[in-house]
């Protein structure tokens, strides 16, 4: 791994190198005789399959055949002390190589395979030591000792490989990957100058992959102690690839290199001006395209004087690094949400989805992920600045063939502008969507500067609603327990069209004979949420206010309103009004303020002793009981409730499974089920298995909900089921609609009657056919049909807000 300059060298003289060969050929005897006792040992103690012991003969032999060979073709054909330490070294190392082979077919014994490279990495800091006090140091026991490093490495690589994935290879194949390029690219063969940090470097990989094969430390600190070494190794490499390239690279190679750079700085403009910003627009003919804003900068690079011309790349590179940026905000905010990134208002957004990426895979990891974010958009800027003042500056040095490639280019741009090319559709080969999309971006700004404007009217706008007297208010619920459950991510995926929606059904039709057996009737249909993927409260504002709230700035401006919503007037007519939202675990003023509830129930407030379901901080089961328990208890109030149901979070795992109803108790019951459920990274390495995770847990959700109602058994309970929005990008598909399912369960055909003009389809599981109506308009169609005067606009069965796109 180093070169050594030893301070001096003692050269043996003839007479002695007839003592030094029999030496020599003892060494590769006892090399071999001492790595077949050290595999019996490791045997016996550890155990060893036969792939170990072939493995580790070979390996054992061979090193000392390799040593021992190296010594007699030098000039000096002795073995050294410091080699008698090598050669140890080697044969602990051979040692290893046994174990990790055998581990491929059986499991082998992390305290042998650690105590093993533990000594071998010791011994590292000794043969130097020796050398250099003896006064026999050598290039080429320095050689051999780097060498010997670097398979260690290797092996503990592919062993801790085994559990971390393939990238770890990286680091043992970082050395052989580099001899084989000094064998393609003469320059890279120079022998390097002494440098400590390479030592340090060296040790550090040694001692990180020993550190994560023991499992001392958890999986991820491990996993980011090995990262951080990848990092350290990818450095020092790069250092002495770029020393090597200035100190021995001819005019040829040179050349070659600026011409790559300035390839991979074009390259790199190019995918920044044409990717699009939607993943699932990716695609070869997307880049089969001329930017024109990439014409323009080259056409202002070429009449500009150099220090102008370098003010205006840099700031050029600056507004295309943002472009880039914008485009990954913009593919992640389609993923998640299925809309563009809003400048003004979806920068609040990014603290509620880093706490839910926090409760899914903790917060160590979660402030890493963090971390590299930051560094990779600062990598980010760097490169697409430097990138444009290179290409500027190249263009301006070679004006000739620039100004004729300018020249040409926009002439096949006009061209395929004037005639619409395009390979493929959407992707035009005359391109200006870098243009379009900043275009799009700023429109998209000033709407919404201009849509406080918009709502605020909506929300101070007469509500007809709010003047209806609390003697005609919900008279056709009066006495009944009204229950509103939000199941997350309950989408139209959930139930059609899908490769997990059959196992839905299943669960919905069986729960509905279920209930029909025990004297329920259910009826459904289907709703289009403001939100898609994610930020569920603006789904439930929606359905409590009756206006289209799509974005955080209208739940801000909402709930800093006085507009009427259902609790609001289940309050006005006697309820007992509760939010049970067990997702929160801080106070929430809107609560109050707002929607005015009597009681709000989050994790701290249910005495709940079990464990968390990563997002899930309780399972929807344990909610449902602590809310019988808490609000329903014998000559109970009539209650309305808003009940939050989050079992069915992203990221879906680990999930919990029903136990009896009567053994729920504090939630100590479902303490073993995180352990027995599989775990979120390991769902998530694979998409088909994340989509099948989130149908069991709908699957869960429901099966609690509606074995609840059963288990309950009360003759006045109605419930409102539905869902919050679609799964996000990931499980929903591209260019899926925003609907969600919406269910009444109640018992005697009383609540049926008064919804009859609705039409809804009968049980749970709601047809194509099914009625569609938007969000919005629940609210109104709701307390029309079981209000006794109802407003004018009410008996319209809930017509959208004005300014709600439709």
């Amino acid at each position: 791994m180093s070169t050594i300059q030893p301070p001096e060298v003692r050269h043996a003289d003839k007479p002695a190198d007839k003592v030094a060969l029999p030496r020599i050929r003892l060494a590769a005897l006892l090399g071999m005789l001492a790595t077949a006792a050290l595999l019996g040992v490791v045997s016996a103690t550890a155990g060893l399959g036969a792939v170990g012991w072939i493995t580790g003969l070979v390996t054992g032999s061979a090193a000392a055949a390799l040593l021992v060979t190296a010594r007699m073709r030098s000039d000096q054909p002795a073995i050294l002390p410091a080699d008698w330490i090598t050669l140890t070294r080697m044969l602990l190392i051979a040692g290893v190589t046994g174990l990790v082979a055998d581990s491929f077919s059986r499991p082998v014994s992390v305290t042998a395979l650690v105590a093993l490279s533990a000594v071998a990495l010791a011994l590292d800091a000794v043969d130097g030591q020796v050398a250099r006090r003896t006064g026999t140091a050598t290039p080429l026991g320095a050689r051999i000792d780097g060498e010997t490093d670097a398979f260690l490495i290797l092996m503990l690589s592919i062993a801790v490989s085994q559990d971390y994935g393939g990238w770890v290879l990286a680091i043992g194949a970082a050395r052989y990957v580099f001899l084989l390029a000094g064998w393609l690219i003469p320059w890279l063969r120079a022998p390097l100058a002494p440098r400590f940090w390479r030592k340090v470097v060296a040790a550090v990989q040694g001692i990180a992959l020993t550190v994560a094969a023991s499992g001392v430390t958890s999986r991820l600190v491990g996993m980011i102690a090995v990262a951080a070494a990848l990092l350290l190794l990818a450095e020092s490499f790069g250092h002495d690839v770029i020393w090597l390239y200035r100190a021995g690279a001819g005019p040829r190679v040179r050349r070659a290199v600026r011409i790559a750079v300035t390839g991979l700085a074009l390259v790199l403009l190019w995918f920044d001006l044409l990717a699009p910003d939607r993943a699932w627009q990716f695609s070869l003919a997307a880049f089969v395209r001329i930017p024109v804003e990439a014409l323009a900068l080259i056409a202002v690079a070429l009449v500009l004087p150099p220090w102008p011309r370098r003010i205006v790349a840099t700031i050029a590179g600056i507004l295309l690094s943002l472009l880039a940026f914008d485009k990954i905000l913009n593919i992640a905010m389609y993923e998640e949400v299925d809309r563009a990134f809003n400048p003004l208002n979806d920068w609040s957004s990014i603290r509620p989805a880093a706490g839910v990426v926090r409760d899914a895979i903790g917060t160590t990891l979660t402030n890493v992920v963090l971390v590299a974010i930051w560094i990779g958009i600062v990598l980010l800027v760097g490169a697409i600045t430097a990138a444009t003042i290179h290409v500027t500056a190249v263009a301006a040095r070679h004006r000739r063939g620039a100004v004729r490639g300018l020249a040409a280019l926009t002439a096949i741009w006009g061209l395929s502008a004037g005639l619409s090319l395009q390979l493929t559709a959407g992707s035009p080969v005359a391109s200006t969507s870098a243009t379009g999309l900043a275009v799009s971006q700023v429109r998209a700004y000033q709407a919404a500067l201009n849509d406080p404007r918009r709502f605020g009217q909506a929300t101070r706008s007469p509500d007809p609603e709010a003047a209806v007297p609390a003697s005609g208010l919900l008279t056709g619920l009066r006495g009944k327990d009204v229950i509103i459950a939000f199941v997350e991510s309950y989408g139209q995926v959930a139930v059609r069209g899908t490769s997990y929606s059959p196992g839905v059904d299943a669960v919905l039709r069986q729960q509905t004979g279920m209930l029909t057996r025990a004297g329920w009737s259910t009826q459904s249909a289907w709703l289009t949420s403001p939100t898609f993927g994610g930020i569920s409260w603006l789904a439930h504002s929606t359905l409590q206010s009756g206006l289209w709230v799509n974005s955080t700035q209208r739940y801000a401006q909402l709930v800093g309103s006085s507009r009427f919503t259902l609790s609001d007037a289940f309050d006005k007519a006697g309820w007992h009004t509760v939010s049970d939202d067990p997702s929160d675990d801080i106070t929430w003023p809107p609560g109050t303020s707002f929607y005015h509830y009597d009681q709000l129930y989050d994790r701290r407030n249910v005495g709940y002793h079990g464990p968390t379901f990563s997002y899930a901080s309780m399972p929807d089961q344990y909610v449902l009981a602590a809310f019988q328990r808490n609000e329903l208890a014998p000559g109970h109030k009539p209650v309305m409730a808003e009940i939050d149901l989050v079992s069915s979070h992203t990221p879906w795992a680990p999930l919990p499974t029903m136990v009896p109803w009567n053994k729920v108790g504090n939630g100590s019951i479902f303490d073993p089920m995180p352990a027995e459920s599989e775990s979120a990274t390991t769902v998530w390495r694979n998409a088909s298995t994340v989509r099948q995770f989130y149908g069991r847990s709908i699957q869960y959700s429901l099966h609690a909900l509606t074995s609840w109602v059963t288990e309950l058994n009360d003759p006045n309970l109605v419930l409102i089921l539905l869902g919050d929005h679609q799964p996000h990008t990931a499980v929903s598909g591209a260019g899926a609609n925003h609907d969600v399912p919406i269910s009444i369960i109640a018992r005697g055909p009383s609540v049926f009657r008064q919804i009859a003009s609705w039409h809804w389809q009968d049980g749970l599981l709601p047809g194509p056919s099914a009625p569609l109506k938007p969000m919005d308009a629940f609210r109104s169609q709701f307390l029309g049909a079981f209000s006794t005067a109802p407003s004018q606009a009410a008996s319209a069965l809930g017509p959208a807000a004005p300014d709600a796109p439709r």
